[in-house]
């Protein structure tokens, strides 16, 4: 046996306080909040739904956790699970960018659709992951969610949206931004004939996703402390020339300017979608 196998196979530590000094914990046990700079036991992290349970920054979810916190058991159906990117443009290394970015997240595509039951209302779904290019819009996560729009017109359901993306994906050009369009117009012929959009932004929403269809629901939601905008803070200040205030661009801004319906915490969530779906089937109500 050489010296470079007996390091491979060390199992990799991180280093936290204790009681008694430092201590080694395996990696992957452990997880930092990026808000308090807090660790925490990720078990602890996941029961409190990602939501740091010092300071209550929202860390990112997966698509299928997001899902799993939401729907009630064995309730979820995807659609359109198998469509994939291509490379139209012949961008360099695109396609292996892609590949890695399957084999990571377990997932085709930037966004899963489907339907299911939120306590027992049904509903279509979309919920964009930003483990996957980091969330960004191409042509495959614009035909998803249009689709998803379509079939929940055609099927008389409401229609929930999760946002998190960087913005459309520059690798596909102008047919990312085709993406901005075509998911509009479909969320325009649903809402046409009586449909319920409600759209939840997370962190981040930025770029052609909040300019689409991000922003036009029937009731626009927050999680606490999303980073929510279009172009750059520093391009914006470069423009304008003026200092912007320090929390612009967070949910808590856009709520207080007139932009969002409300500020949503993930533990009530689906307690306020669930609401929602009741009020808006039995058509009328206080929420």
């Amino acid at each position: 046996m050489q010296l470079k196998d007996i390091f491979s196979k060390r199992k990799k530590y991180a280093t936290i306080p204790s009681e008694n000094g430092k201590q080694d914990v395996p990696e992957g046990l452990m997880q930092k909040c990026p808000g308090c700079r807090k660790i925490f036991y990720r078990k602890e992290m996941k029961k409190s739904l990602y939501v740091c349970p010092n300071c209550g920054y929202h860390l990112p979810m997966t698509a299928w956790e997001r899902i799993n916190s939401l729907f009630d058991e064995d309730s979820f159906h995807e659609w359109d699970h198998n469509l994939t990117s291509g490379n139209p443009l012949n961008f360099p290394g695109y396609e292996e960018k892609i590949a890695k970015d399957r084999d990571k997240t377990g997932l085709n595509e930037g966004v899963v659709t489907g339907y299911g039951t939120i306590k027992g209302h049904k509903t279509a779904f979309s919920v964009m992951d930003s483990t996957f290019r980091m969330g960004s819009m191409g042509s495959v996560v614009g035909e998803k969610i249009a689709r998803a729009v379509e079939n929940a017109r055609e099927q008389s359901l409401p229609f929930i949206i999760f946002t998190a993306s960087g913005g459309a994906r520059m690798q596909e050009g102008v047919l990312s931004l085709m993406q901005m369009a075509k998911t509009s117009a479909a969320i325009k012929r649903f809402s046409e004939e009586g449909g319920l959009m409600i759209s939840v932004m997370t962190h981040p929403t930025t770029g052609g996703v909040s300019a689409s269809f991000a922003s036009i629901g029937d009731y626009n939601f927050a999680e606490p402390g999303a980073l929510i905008g279009f172009a750059g803070r520093r391009i914006i200040e470069q423009t304008i020339r003026e200092k912007l205030p320090d929390d612009f661009q967070t949910a808590e801004f856009l709520l207080e300017h007139g932009q969002l319906d409300k500020i949503i915490h993930r533990s009530e969530m689906k307690e306020t979608l669930s609401k929602l779906l009741e009020m808006h089937e039995k058509g009328g109500g206080t929420w």
